[in-house]
């Protein structure tokens, strides 16, 4: 395979694609610009930042996905990301770090749009945004607490006002209606 294949390999992936350094795209292939509804001029030097509903889940998971990217030089998530229009979606995101000991330096990561299996269906706080992710990955209050950095009682809390958002009635209506298409 020449360059020319690889770079039509990269544009033509199933998923969107993105080179980044120091956690700014570096470059994108069509399928990142359909996903988030921007152009690639609009998002080669742009932080990750514009693709997230917020500054703040933007710092809080740079943080937590830096020590995993240490340890196995990869992560993945499901998580929700914002497109250019503001809309909100469930994304799946994975990742590559180039240099283990800088994960943050250089990498290579996927984004597939998760929204036609798991639309967004309330407006929901950041928080409740990773707690919600982590309930449909099957994981108990204590095991979100422990990989949010917050105590069991705390995400008890996010699940009962998730709960009360969604109209659920035990946990396991919350993750079908999480899911409900």
């Amino acid at each position: 395979m020449d360059v020319a294949d690889y770079r039509l390999a990269f544009e033509m992936a199933p998923v969107g694609l993105v080179i980044s350094r120091n956690r700014t795209m570096v470059d994108c292939n069509r399928h990142v610009c359909e996903m988030f509804g921007a152009s690639r001029e609009l998002l080669i030097g742009q932080s990750f930042r514009v693709l997230y509903p917020s500054a703040d889940e933007y710092e809080r998971l740079g943080r937590r996905m830096e020590p995993i990217l240490n340890a196995r030089g990869y992560y993945a998530d499901n998580r929700i990301m914002k497109r250019a229009c503001g809309e909100t979606f469930w994304c799946h995101v994975s990742g590559r770090a180039l240099n283990r000991e800088d994960p943050h330096a250089s990498g290579i990561w996927s984004f597939e749009d998760l929204s036609a299996q798991r639309p967004v269906r309330a407006e929901l706080t950041a928080r409740e945004r990773e707690v919600a992710a982590r309930v449909l990955d099957g994981m108990t209050s204590k095991e979100i607490g422990r990989a949010l950095d917050i105590s069991h009682r705390t995400v008890e809390i996010y699940r009962a006002r998730l709960m009360r958002k969604y109209g659920a009635s035990t946990a396991a209506d919350l993750v079908q209606k999480l899911l409900a298409a």
